[in-house]
């Protein structure tokens, strides 16, 4: 599954326990999966979100507010 989503563990269960991710389920006492039809209509589910815009994307930083190798303004000529 960890191939299949890039994203965090911590992410996933955050995303799990709102309910924005296909819940897994016990295997044995000591293993957890999810169920890979669920990973799949999920990550279809989102591509279509994205492709329509429905999902709210992160703004982008604003570089020029950097502690730390701050980016030079560019002259406007």
């Amino acid at each position: 599954m960890r191939q299949i989503v890039p994203l965090a563990d911590t992410t996933i269960y955050d995303m799990e326990r709102r309910g924005e991710f296909p819940r897994r389920f016990n295997l044995t006492a000591r293993c957890v999966v999810w169920d890979l039809a669920e990973v799949e209509a999920w990550l279809d589910a989102r591509r279509q979100a994205s492709d329509s815009a429905q999902l709210k994307r992160a703004p982008s930083p604003d570089v020029r507010q950097r502690k730390h190798r701050p980016v030079k303004a560019t002259p406007v000529s």
